[in-house]
């Protein structure tokens, strides 16, 4: 099967890969989209940790083609969405109601039994975060897998996978925006173009965009955005002159640099949040005015995958999707075959799409 492949530091290709049979409690999906998105490059880059070679993806949806021993909830000719995050139900984090955070594997670049399934040039290597879907065809484990109704769209869904999950969810579950609030989005890419959608979907009164693209802008206005600002040396005071000398009720710093981080922390106002949502690389520091956190009761709270329970929230979200308060269509700025895979990750750098889709005869 083809598949794209992180080979080394900053290099990728497709490559022929080949796949084991499904082990107990895993899945054979058939891959019909793979979402483009910003992580994937993380991996190439170094930003995320990984070893080379890895089958890229994380962000997909597609058919079920065969099941292993001891799985149940799914069987073949199921539609999918594919979870990045275990969930196993039985460790600390799921039974306290925190499932994102299940502890239940090392995220190695093996499965929940510590090896892979992909092979390469006869050598067995790593997949990114248990699935490794930019791919035909992926064997994952049966914990990551939610069956969804198939009148959706693979194109749709899959953004569930990934984007949309983190980005709604950091509004409406991570930082359970209030209706009638103020917040400003610091980066509009896939994510933070998700994130207002979360906001709008809440109820925010005010969403104030932050991204040096005027396409961005654009889209981040299309999706609910209602003011927009180019990011600069003034951009705390500009905002601050647009909330009254207040600040935002809620930050959202999308992007994963330390300055942007801690423009957020200034742009929250008093007993306000700022919501980490960006991924930085793991020997940035950012800092705090030691005075300012107990004197002004600002929260900083990290977001991991949006706080999501897969088992409910991808269903959630295909039903705002239904519903039409949630906009996944006009997130899919472009599709791909996988063979394009270079040119959706050009374009990903450039900035040119919301959301990137390889899509799958």
């Amino acid at each position: 099967m083809k598949a794209v492949v992180a080979t080394e530091l900053d290099q990728f290709s497709v490559e022929n890969v080949e796949l084991d049979p499904p082990k107990v409690g895993e899945v054979l999906v058939r891959m019909k989209a793979t979402g483009v998105c910003h992580s994937d490059l993380s991996m190439i880059n170094g930003t995320i940790p990984t070893p080379f070679p890895t089958v890229l993806g994380h962000e997909g949806a597609g058919i079920v083609e065969q099941i292993g021993e001891g799985v149940t909830h799914v069987e073949a000719g199921d539609h999918v969405v594919l979870s990045f995050v275990p969930q196993c139900g039985e460790c600390f984090h799921c039974i306290h109601d925190e499932p994102y955070l299940c502890n239940v594997a090392k995220v190695d670049g093996n499965l929940l039994d510590g090896t892979s399934r992909a092979r390469m040039n006869g050598d067995y290597i790593a997949v990114m975060s248990f699935l490794g879907n930019m791919a035909e065809y992926a064997v994952v484990p049966s914990i990551c897998v939610v069956p969804i109704e198939k009148d959706v769209s693979f194109q749709a869904a899959a953004l569930v996978g990934c984007g949309i999950t983190t980005g709604v969810g950091a509004a409406i579950k991570t930082a359970r925006v209030a209706p009638g609030a103020t917040v400003a989005v610091v980066g509009c890419g896939g994510v933070g173009l998700s994130v207002i959608q979360g906001c709008r979907i809440a109820g925010a009164k005010r969403i104030i965009a932050v991204d040096l693209s005027a396409e961005k802008m654009e889209m981040a206005k299309s999706f609910g955005a209602t003011d927009t600002v180019t990011p600069g040396a003034n951009t705390v005071r500009e905002i601050m002159g647009m909330t009254g000398g207040i600040g935002v009720d809620y930050a959202f710093e999308v992007i994963g640099r330390p300055a942007t981080i801690e423009t957020c922390v200034k742009l929250a106002r008093r007993g306000g949040r700022a919501v980490l949502v960006g991924v930085g690389r793991m020997e940035e520091r950012f800092s705090v005015n030691a005075l300012i956190l107990p004197l002004t009761a600002k929260t900083i709270q990290g977001c991991m995958y949006g706080s999501v329970n897969t088992k409910t929230d991808f269903r959630m979200y295909l039903d705002f999707y239904r519903r039409g308060l949630l906009d996944l269509d006009g997130m899919v700025s472009r599709t791909y075959s996988i063979d394009e895979a270079p040119q959706a990750f050009a374009d990903l750098e450039s900035g040119n799409n919301a959301r990137g889709v390889i899509l799958y005869p």
